[in-house]
């Protein structure tokens, strides 16, 4: 039995580059021309500001990002700022999501929190900020226990068909979210498998799982978008 959606590893893609070819894989599976796709790649350094992006959640000048060798887009997608680099794993799963669009929300989390539950990772989602969480001991006995992002997601809709995705932190450079206020969340923290695990952890193994957590959560599709080429009568 075939899978219910094709994959592709495209390697490192610049953001430009892969927002492109997002669009054009969109517009086949509108069309009904290909299968949904899951596209898993990694970004140079670059930070995107979604729908909700906020100016005071970038904390250097346009200029100064670009004198580091970061880009900037502004997007499409739902969420605030957030940050893209090597070492980061994300996912484009462009698939057909209709109107259910927390419901998918929750699929993309229960596919991380698989990938995490393998790597003998405990993670959860918390109502109000999409994503997925671990808990870190307070470094000192009485503070509160601190939460770290483990995971970002953020996607848009358009003809009842997803673009962008999720940002696992796999072997991310962790002291690039500095630059900005991840997520817009200032109370909270951000982690990788790497910085959890205590050691550098493989990309082809981490997709791999990704992939085989994806099939569970989405072993077929019931529905195909409203506009999808129709047979001839």
């Amino acid at each position: 039995m075939s899978a219910a959606f094709e994959v592709e590893k495209l390697g490192t893609v610049p953001y430009a580059q892969a927002w492109e070819y997002q669009k054009q894989v969109h517009a086949e599976v509108v069309a009904g021309q290909r299968k949904p796709t899951l596209l898993l790649l990694e970004h140079p350094r670059t930070i995107t500001l979604g729908r909700a992006a906020r100016a005071e959640n970038l904390l250097l000048s346009e200029a100064q990002y670009r004198a580091m060798g970061i880009e900037l887009f502004s997007i499409e997608r739902g969420g605030d700022v957030t940050y893209h680099g090597p070492g980061q794993l994300v996912g484009y799963p462009i698939f057909p999501v209709g109107r259910q669009v927390r419901g998918f929300l929750r699929q993309l989390e229960a596919v991380i929190m698989t990938v995490a539950r393998s790597y003998g990772i405990e993670t959860y989602a918390t109502p109000g900020y999409a994503g997925v969480w671990v808990c870190q001991a307070a470094p000192v006995a009485g503070w509160p226990e601190r939460e770290e992002k483990l995971c970002a997601f953020g996607v848009a809709v358009k003809q009842e068909v997803a673009l962008h995705g999720f940002a696992l932190n796999v072997n991310t450079q962790l002291e690039d979210f500095n630059l900005i206020v991840p997520c817009g969340i200032k109370d909270k923290g951000v982690t990788s498998l790497q910085k959890i695990l205590g050691h550098p952890v493989s990309m082809n193994q981490v997709m791999e799982r990704v992939v085989q957590a994806f099939g569970q959560q989405f072993p077929s599709f019931d529905f195909k978008p409203a506009t999808s080429a129709k047979e001839p009568a």
